[in-house]
C-alpha cells in the first residue's frame, strides 16, 4: 500500500521519541538525536541518564557518541528516575538533559526525552527542530581537537536533599512501596526511610524486563501489591512506573485507589491551600470528577493535551498552583515541572497526615462517574488521519452533544458523559475514553463510538 506523505508518521511524540528497540528506535537513531540535540541548542554541558531496561546501556552509548561529536561535555548520571534526570539538568547548570526511557511500555520500548536547561521537557516547537535537523542530516560536527568529554557520575544526592528539607513527616508511616524493578529501586526507599516511614519494599532488584508485574502500575498489575497491603495491615501502599515519573496507591484497605479520585482529592487540597493563585491544569483524558472537585473550592480548571508537557507548559502559563494527568503523573510547581512520583507519594502522605486522614476517606468525598477505555490498534502514518475523520461523523452518531473540543483528538460532552478519541503519542493506537453518570450510560457511549472507529481505522489501511 502507498502511503500518503500527508500521514507520515512524526519522530516525537508526546513523550519524546519512542518505539521498540532495533525496530523503530535504533542505536543509529540514537546517535542521530545526540548529534541533532546539540547542533540545535548549542549545548555545551548535557546530562543522560536511563531506566533499568535492557537496551538503555546500549543506547546510551550510541546518544552519548552523538553528542560528543558536536562537541558536547557528557556528564552520565547513569540509572536514575525521570525526575531526578529533569532536576538535576537545572540544579546543575547544563543545557539540556537527556532521559533514556520508555515510562511505562513494556520492556521491548525504550524512548528518548529531551529536557532544556530549565527542566521542561521540549515541547512540540523544539522536537520539531531538532526532528528537522535529523530528517536534513544537518548536523554541526566539530573538528577531532573539541570533540567532547564523557564522565560518570551520580548527583541523586541533591534530588535527596530538595525533598527532605522542604517536607517533614511526623507520622511514622507504615508503607509498602513496589517499586517494580524499575529506576527508583534505590531513591524511593532511601527517601521515605529518611523522612521516617516504616517502608517494606518489594520488586526492588532493578531488571529491565520488569519480570515481577507490568511497568504501568495499573489495579491488575498491583494485586500482589494490594494483597500485602491487606496482610501487612500497612497504613498505604505505593508503586511506580518504569522509570518513576508516575505513582499509584492503594489505600489501608487493600483497595486500588482510583487514579482520577485521588487526582481530584490532592487538586481540591492545592486549591485550598493555595491563597491567590486559583489554577489547576490537568488533561482531556481526566474524569469530570475533577472539574467537580476543583470548582467546588472555588479553583479554575485549564486542560490541556494529553502529555506532562502540555500540562506543564499550560501551568506556567496559567501559574497554576498543581497539575496531573490522571495516569498518576503529577507536577508540583514548588519543587520543579517534571512528573515525580516519588514527590508526589511523599507529598500525598503529608497532606493525609496534616488532615488526619486514611487514604479512603481522603478521596471518599469524590464524585464516582464510570469511565471506560478502549484501543484500536491503527499504524502511526495512519492514526491522525483517523481521529481527524472520526470528528464531524462523532456530530452525526451524538446529534444532541453539549460540547466540541479539538484541544487533544476529538472530544465531545454529552448530556450524561463525554467521549474522547485520541491518537495515541507512543504507540500505534487511536484511544477511546468514555466516561458516564452512570456505568450503563458509558458502555451505550462506548458501544456508538466504537464501530465507527474502527471502519474508519480499517479504511485507511485498504
Amino acid at each position: 500500500m502507498l502511503v500518503n506523505k500527508s500521514l507520515k508518521a512524526k519522530l516525537f511524540g508526546s513523550s519524546g521519541v519512542r518505539g521498540v528497540v532495533n525496530v523503530d528506535l535504533t542505536p543509529i537513531l540514537a546517535t542521530k538525536i545526540g548529534l541533532a540535540v546539540v547542533t540545535f541548542s548549542k549545548a555545551k554541558k548535557v546530562l543522560v541518564a536511563r531506566d533499568t531496561r535492557v537496551s538503555g546501556l546500549m543506547l546510551e552509548n550510541a546518544l552519548v557518541s552523538g553528542l560528543l561529536a558536536v562537541g558536547a561535555t557528557v556528564h552520565c548520571l547513569g540509572t536514575v528516575p525521570t525526575p531526578v534526570l529533569a532536576y538535576l539538568t537545572r540544579k546543575l547548570g547544563a543545557d539540556s538533559g537527556l532521559m533514556i526511557t520508555a515510562s511505562h511500555n513494556p520492556p521491548q520500548y525504550n524512548g528518548i526525552k529531551i529536557f532544556g536547561a530549565n527542566g521542561l521537557a521540549y515541547g512540540d516547537e523544539s522536537q520539531d527542530k531538532v526532528e528537522k535537523i535529523i530528517e536534513n542530516g544537518s548536523f554541526g560536527l566539530t573538528v577531532w581537537r573539541n570533540i567532547g568529554e564523557a564522565v560518570y557520575f551520580n548527583e541523586s544526592s541533591h534530588y535527596v536533599d530538595l525533598i527532605q528539607k522542604k517536607v517533614k513527616l511526623h507520622k511514622k508511616w507504615h508503607v509498602i512501596v513496589d517499586l517494580g524493578c524499575g529506576a527508583t529501586y534505590n531513591l524511593a526507599p532511601t527517601i521515605l526511610k529518611n523522612l521516617g516511614c516504616k517502608a517494606t519494599a518489594i520488586n526492588a532488584q532493578p531488571d529491565g524486563f520488569f519480570p515481577a508485574r507490568s511497568s504501568e502500575p495499573n489495579e491488575e498489575s498491583l494485586e500482589l501489591l494490594a494483597r500485602i497491603v491487606r496482610e501487612l495491615k500497612a497504613d498505604v501502599g505505593i508503586a511506580y512506573d518504569g522509570d518513576g515519573d508516575r505513582v499509584a496507591f492503594i489505600n489501608e484497605k487493600g483497595e486500588f485507589a482510583n487514579l482520577d479520585h485521588v487526582l481530584a482529592a490532592y487538586a481540591a487540597y492545592a486549591i485550598q491551600k493555595s491563597g491567590k493563585r486559583r489554577t489547576v491544569v490537568t488533561n482531556v483524558e481526566a474524569s469530570m470528577c475533577f472539574e467537580k472537585m476543583v470548582e467546588a473550592h472555588g479553583g479554575k480548571v485549564v486542560r490541556t493535551k494529553v502529555g506532562d508537557v502540555y500540562v506543564a507548559e499550560a501551568m506556567r502559563r496559567h501559574e497554576a498552583v498543581f497539575g496531573g494527568e490522571p495516569c498518576g503523573a503529577w507536577i508540583h510547581p514548588k519543587f520543579h515541572y517534571c512528573p515525580d512520583g516519588i514527590l508526589s507519594s511523599v507529598m500525598l502522605l503529608k497532606v493525609l497526615e496534616e488532615k488526619g486522614e486514611l487514604l479512603s476517606e481522603f478521596i471518599s468525598k469524590v464524585p464516582r462517574y464510570s469511565t471506560l477505555r478502549e484501543n484500536i490498534v491503527c499504524k502511526n502514518q495512519a492514526k491522525r488521519k483517523v481521529v481527524e475523520r472520526t470528528g464531524e461523523q462523532l456530530k452525526t452518531v451524538f446529534p444532541k452533544y453539549k460540547e466540541y473540543s479539538t484541544v487533544d483528538g476529538i472530544r465531545l460532552a454529552l448530556q450524561n458523559g463525554w467521549i474522547l478519541v485520541r491518537a495515541s503519542g507512543t504507540e500505534p493506537l487511536v484511544r477511546l475514553t468514555v466516561e458516564g453518570e452512570s456505568l450503563k450510560a458509558a458502555k451505550e457511549i462506548m458501544a456508538r463510538g466504537v464501530p465507527l472507529v474502527r471502519k474508519l481505522a480499517g479504511d485507511l489501511e485498504k
